[in-house]
């Protein structure tokens, strides 16, 4: 089989040149944004109301305070769901009839869940299971309603696994099946490191969505950064620190959000090396 032949290394002016224009395109475009914005008649008080600089400072230890709360969240959380959606991944992927009740829990679950929004989620686990009074069971509408997220995400992050797991070829289950593991070892140790594997970018951009998410946790009186900003703007009549929380959200998502596109470029390059 003949070598892929060598690419052309690229001129100084090729690589740099469309980073250049696309630079000029992005800063032209918000340019001219910020200048209509600015020349509003009612911009002075929008700025006064949003952005005093004052007021964002004043605010910024309370949020900052409330957002590692939603980080502690974020975190616990993903690991939960990256462990539950895929146990909900693999009992769909079972086969035969004793299996059949796995599955079947498996598919109503998902559909059900996946049905549900995420605020209605938080709303009723945060509220409604407190307020049920079981004994042993923790009250707080922190845990509740990350509960709740887990729940949600868990389906949309099964689905992800299933997919994964579909896209690995038949030849595996027919290769582990002729070394006589059991359709658990085929799962196991065949079918779900590849799945995994391939779905990683996927996973990964649930992952940036559920740190914008957990702010719904303020709906239920969690005290995040969003509760915070909302105590401090109902004090001061100033919304200033809903511009704090939002800069501190985008410092945690945009970072996540490159190295989405970093793993999901690495992906694009391992697949396109295997074809070769």
């Amino acid at each position: 089989m003949p070598a892929p032949p060598a690419r052309r290394a690229l001129s100084a002016r090729e690589r740099y040149l469309p980073f250049v224009f696309s630079a000029l395109s992005v800063v032209v475009v918000f340019g001219l944004i910020a200048r209509l914005v600015t020349r509003a008649e009612q911009w002075p008080r929008i700025k006064l109301q949003f952005f005093n600089i004052d007021a964002i400072i004043a605010a910024f230890p309370n949020v900052f305070r409330g957002f590692l709360t939603n980080m502690t969240v974020w975190a616990i959380a993903l690991v939960a769901i990256a462990i539950w959606a895929l146990v909900l991944a693999i009992f769909r992927s079972l086969t035969g009839p004793l299996f059949a009740p796995l599955k079947v829990f498996s598919i109503l679950y998902i559909d059900l869940l996946r049905g549900i929004p995420s605020l209605l989620l938080v709303l009723l686990f945060g509220f409604g299971v407190p307020a049920l009074q079981i004994p042993g069971l923790p009250r707080t509408g922190l845990f509740w309603g990350g509960v709740a997220m887990i729940l949600g995400y868990s389906a949309y992050a099964a689905e992800v696994y299933r997919s994964g797991m579909e896209a690995v070829h038949d030849g595996q289950r027919a290769a582990a099946k002729a070394l006589g593991l059991s359709q658990w070892q085929t799962l196991i140790y065949a079918i779900v490191p590849q799945a995994v594997r391939n779905v990683l970018p996927a996973l990964l951009n649930l992952a940036v969505a559920l740190q914008k998410d957990v702010a719904l946790l303020s709906v239920i009186g969690v005290r995040d950064a969003v509760r915070e900003a909302q105590i401090f703007t109902a004090r001061t009549f100033n919304y200033s620190s809903l511009i704090a929380a939002a800069v501190l959200f985008l410092a945690a998502t945009i970072p996540m959000a490159r190295f989405t596109d970093y793993v999901a470029r690495k992906d694009q390059e391992r697949r396109l090396q295997r074809t070769l």
